[in-house]
């Protein structure tokens, strides 16, 4: 008996009726469904199974409040309560915290350097050097004020750059630059916010703040990487991108770090708390806000949203710093900043993804596999079917637990060569390539499905990790 053949009969003993067709899952229990593309070569898992059911399943009594559609994209797997790699429509009234957890708008930005690898390689020591001093050591001097923090939650972007202080990483960063970049960081429209939200201590009256985690990378599966661009598959999108073969890039995953955090459990709490006093709670442990209460949540979730932009825009001008000392030159460009791990308003409904990714029609879209895989810069088709999204990742085959207790052999993966810098050495083992899927069928998948099409294959260079 097959694999899918136990699974299907563990799970039909549950409840849960389980089809597989052209590389589609369909799923449904009690007249709930839900939809998980997934190639046949890659396992399906019961808990991502439940968990994502569970989801398709919340309401709230008494509320005509709903989840409208529930998918999953190729990196699916089991999450703390919401399984990564889900996208859940609700309807406008509506909101699930749990949906999208604590790490609240964890993104990718992609940017060029101007640099080839040629070039790079003899600088590679004095390049590992300075990022770690910035990266790791914590040498960055990222002065910011109580005024451009309210001016980021109750304004925006563009707002924040306006009232940073010209003191430490600000006073050699090009600023006309960065306002141009805005327009590169996707759906920063969709998100409203009130500093009232925010934590207190950014409003303490001092003239400098430096948040401990502004312009920090953060644990887990984020990184700071240099890649090498590889292959070119689509050389009109390339060209328009400004991407070349050989060039060194770098992609920056990060979220919003406490801020998130604060703002994820605090709500998490309060959709419990709202929870009506006469109705048992869920046993999925997901609850539900809905009408003004979902409203004040997008605004809560806006702070966090903001301040993960803000720290990708730090991150970013903290390398590009350190470009400039060792090459004496900065001809580095932003191509796309984008979220996952968030609610965006779109087609009349309330988009939550977690670990997902928009894919919308003619917009750029980050796939990256592990620091030992191919990562990939694709092109959005806007598939409706599968609610304007695609993976954000790979997708992890293995938990980050069961990687702690094995033994680290440092090793080729897929063909490539890897390198990783670190302070913590189970930082190797939880982050392994081995701990990941493959990213060529999560890719190929997609894109026969219709979600995406490939611009450029990017390889693994040297990898950063907190």
């Amino acid at each position: 008996m097959s694999t899918f053949n136990r699974l299907q009969k563990r799970l039909s003993r549950q409840g849960i009726e389980t089809h597989y067709e052209n590389n589609i899952y369909r799923i449904s229990r009690n007249q709930i469904e839900a939809e998980i593309l997934l190639p046949e070569s890659l396992p399906l898992e019961e808990k991502a199974v439940k968990q994502l059911l569970d989801l398709a399943a919340v309401r709230v009594p008494g509320s005509d409040a709903k989840v409208c559609r529930a998918r999953a994209t190729p990196d699916f797997h089991p999450g703390s309560t919401a399984p990564v790699g889900s996208v859940v429509a609700t309807t406008e009234d509506m909101v699930i915290p749990a949906a999208i957890g604590t790490d609240i708008n964890c993104g990718m930005r992609l940017l060029t350097t101007g640099i080839s690898y040629e070039e790079a390689e003899t600088q590679k020591e004095a390049l590992i050097q300075q990022l770690k001093n910035v990266l790791l050591f914590d040498q960055r001097n990222v002065p910011v004020t109580p005024k451009s923090f309210n001016a980021l939650f109750d304004e925006g972007l563009a707002a924040w750059l306006q009232e940073l202080p010209l003191q430490g990483i600000w006073q050699q960063a090009d600023f006309s630059r960065m306002q141009a970049e805005l327009s590169a960081v996707l759906s920063t429209h969709a998100v409203k916010a009130h500093s009232r939200y925010a934590p207190e201590a950014f409003f303490e009256q001092r003239e400098i703040i430096r948040p401990a985690s502004l312009g920090t990378v953060g644990s887990g599966n984020h990184f700071v990487e240099l890649q090498i661009v590889d292959t070119i598959f689509d050389r009109h999108a390339a060209y328009t991108a400004g991407l070349r073969e050989g060039e060194i890039l770098i992609m920056i995953h990060t979220g919003s770090r406490d801020v998130g955090f604060y703002v994820g459990q605090q709500w998490a709490d309060k959709a419990r708390t709202l929870w009506p006093a006469t109705e048992k709670y869920p046993a999925s442990g997901l609850f539900a806000l809905t009408a003004e209460h979902a409203q004040e949540y997008l605004s809560a979730m806006g702070v966090a949203a903001r301040y993960a932009w803000a720290n990708r825009i730090v991150l970013t001008e903290l390398v590009r710093s350190e470009l400039q000392k060792i090459f004496e030159q900065d001809k580095s460009r932003l191509l796309v900043d984008l979220s996952h791990n968030i609610i965006f308003p779109e087609q009349g409904m309330n988009l939550h993804r977690k670990g997902a990714t928009p894919a919308r029609a003619g917009e750029l879209a980050l796939i990256p596999g592990s620091m030992g895989d191919y990562s990939y810069l694709v092109m959005g088709k806007g598939h409706s079917d599968w609610l304007w999204s695609c993976s954000h990742g790979a997708g992890r085959s293995v938990r980050r637990q069961e990687m702690r207790s094995k033994v680290f052999k440092p090793q080729k993966n897929h063909g490539l060569p890897w390198q990783c810098i670190t302070l913590k050495s189970e930082r190797l083992r939880e982050e392994a390539p081995s701990a990941y899927k493959p990213i060529t069928p999560v890719i190929e998948v997609q894109e026969k499905a219709g979600l995406i099409q490939s611009v450029a294959r990017v390889r693994p260079w040297i990898t950063f990790k907190a």
